[in-house]
């Protein structure tokens, strides 16, 4: 079985947000592709199979199956245009809520994602002791978005992961307006086995309606502030978004079954 790992939404390699990628000629068992990824132990692992000129996608992080996974398509997106020959401009995948796609636009790539609004939330004292912090506003939907006034607030976070996994959502988003782009984050998801993931794209479907409207502009800048750090150009267009960001090859490899 081929495999690739794909460092997504950075130009170099050990940045952005790694993930492995394998390409299948046929679906394996559930089992099989979960004990894959725990194996690759990085935030995701996703799996793919051409059929019918769509690629039908499923992610899994090291503890479970996920919904919805932002970085892996984009990698996924990376080896099907660099590695396997593809010869249009456009990817179109098909997952369990859906399809989504990925347009080559120069060096970058550009995911159409749906949109997720949040509503506003209570802050409870789960939320302050796992982030550690008192957020200014608490806003919900798959994952827990907690807004802070600067940037520095962000990256001074040292998140308790234990209390965190008393949080009933995937993951929490810590976000605040940025010093240099329209807005920054931070994604904490220990109930999904990640801590802190580098780079979240799926968290994006969140942020960037949340922040399109507070900033009164469509076409955001963003940096998820990992050790790794990535860089998204971001667009909101009401029921979709647009997530871009650039990715590199890291390595190519086989799985020896």
């Amino acid at each position: 079985m081929k495999i690739y790992q794909v460092d997504a939404f950075t130009d170099h390699i050990f940045g952005g947000n790694p993930a492995s990628i394998c390409p299948l000629d046929n679906w394996i068992s559930k089992g099989k592709m979960q004990q894959i990824a725990m194996e690759n132990n990085l935030s995701e692992t996703a799996f793919f199979v051409q059929e019918n000129g769509l690629f039908h996608i499923r992610w899994f992080t090291p503890e479970m199956e996920i919904d919805l996974c932002g970085h892996a398509t984009l990698a996924s997106a990376h080896v099907i245009f660099n590695h396997m020959n593809h010869g249009k401009d456009v990817i179109n995948f098909q997952y369990g809520g859906g399809k989504l796609s990925v347009k080559k636009d120069h060096d970058l790539l550009c995911m159409d994602f749906p949109t997720v609004i949040s509503e506003k939330a209570e802050i409870t004292d789960q939320v302050v002791l796992g982030l550690g912090k008192y957020p200014e506003e608490v806003y919900k939907a798959r994952d827990l978005l907690a807004v802070f006034k600067t940037e520095k607030e962000i990256l001074e976070l040292k998140p308790d992961f234990s209390a965190m996994m008393n949080i009933e959502h995937l993951g929490v988003i810590a976000t605040s307006p940025g010093d240099q782009v329209d807005f920054v984050s931070r994604f904490f998801a220990p109930r999904a086995g990640i801590n802190e993931d580098p780079v979240t794209g799926s968290a994006h479907c969140m942020l960037i309606p949340f922040w399109a409207d507070r900033l009164g502009k469509n076409k955001l800048e963003a940096l998820q502030l990992s050790k790794r750090v990535g860089k998204l150009f971001c667009e909101y267009k009401g029921e979709r978004v647009e997530i871009s960001g650039k990715a590199v090859t890291y390595l190519e490899g086989e799985i020896k079954n």
